[in-house]
């Protein structure tokens, strides 16, 4: 791949940052460097190498679902500062409300 001023130019647009002409080459030569990089994984020998999503073999811990009962509405809303039949009650936050 390689880096050309109209990519730079979409970056810095895609980024809403303005650089200097000094600070574009800059960038388009530290992306041409990683860009090279990067390429060079792909010369790597993977034959019997398993693909991997994650680097560990961690499962999921968590667990099961389980329906248990929740708390007693009236015991939750007895200590509410206002409320409104069956919920709390809180001032507006919007304008004009």
């Amino acid at each position: 791949m390689e880096i050309t001023k109209e990519l730079v130019a979409k970056l810095e647009d895609l980024c809403q940052f303005e650089l200097s002409d000094e600070e574009r080459e800059r960038i388009s030569a530290d992306l041409q460097n990683a860009v090279s990089e990067f390429a060079k994984l792909g010369e790597l020998d993977t034959t019997g190498i398993a693909e991997r999503s994650h680097a560990f073999d961690n499962v999921n811990a968590l667990r099961e679902d389980e329906v248990r009962s929740s708390f007693e509405r009236e015991l939750i809303l007895q200590n509410a500062p206002a409320r409104n039949e069956d919920s709390f009650s809180a001032p507006s936050v919007m304008e004009g409300n």
